[in-house]
């Protein structure tokens, strides 16, 4: 079970951001990796970032706190905010609490404490599925998996693309047999030779989809939607 949370912190304010970062040194179940005054900095480096949980300002100019935390696919969040008013659409976004200003210690110690029984509370998607890599017999967890594509090397095999931007090859698995072991609504084939998970998916188009995730030259990820498997993507978009 962790006893501690990598947090982000994400406030435009400099004065509070500061502040937020002083409070979260005096928490023991607080590791921060890097605190932001720019939510589109933010999303930037985010592909790099190992953390488990985002505490963040609402308001912000160019991108608000609830639609950056719509993006942040299975990170827990924690709001801070000077306005009341936006508790129902926090919740709508499953964060884990809503902390008006001025924050205190004690107050925020609370919000860790849920974030950390959250963390550590099995859920369904958590769920994942055993197969034979390049580097032996892995567990792979659903929601840590981003798309999936035919190995350019030998056709009998599929490069796996997680979310964290490592990859896997798996050994000699065909596509029938993949689609029978992923949850129906969160995978779909998108063409011949590509599987993508639908919470990677960030924008779509007629035949072009766009991931959440960025290559490592920061260029977005584009797939091939194609007309054969356009109907049950555009279905599983709307569930």
């Amino acid at each position: 079970m962790n006893t501690k949370l990598r947090c982000l912190l994400l406030d435009d304010e400099l004065q509070g951001l500061t502040y937020l970062k002083m409070l979260c040194e005096q928490i023991p179940e607080l590791e921060i990796v890097k605190a932001f005054d720019n939510p589109e900095k933010l999303l930037a480096e985010m592909p790099a970032l190992d953390f488990d949980l985002c505490i963040s300002d609402i308001e912000m100019p160019g991108m608000d706190g609830l639609y950056l935390a719509s993006l942040l696919q299975n990170k827990l969040v924690v709001f801070t905010t000077a306005y009341k008013n936006y508790a129902v659409e926090a919740f709508e976004v499953d964060a884990v609490d809503y902390i008006t200003k001025p924050v205190t210690k004690e107050r925020l110690q609370k919000a860790v404490v849920k974030a950390l029984e959250s963390f550590n509370k099995p859920t369904l998607a958590q769920k994942q599925i055993q197969l034979n890599t390049d580097k032996g017999k892995a567990l792979l967890y659903f929601h840590q998996m981003q798309y999936i594509k035919t190995a350019a090397t030998d056709s009998r095999d599929k490069e796996l693309f997680m979310m964290d931007g490592s990859t896997l090859v798996l050994k000699n698995i065909n596509f029938d047999f993949l689609l029978s072991q992923l949850p129906d609504a969160d995978f779909c084939r998108i063409n011949k030779k590509e599987i993508v998970a639908m919470a990677a998916v960030k924008f779509f188009s007629h035949n072009v989809i766009t991931l959440q995730q960025q290559q490592n030259n920061k260029k977005l990820i584009t797939l091939t939607l194609s007309e054969t498997y356009r109907s049950d993507f555009l279905l599983k978009v709307k569930i």
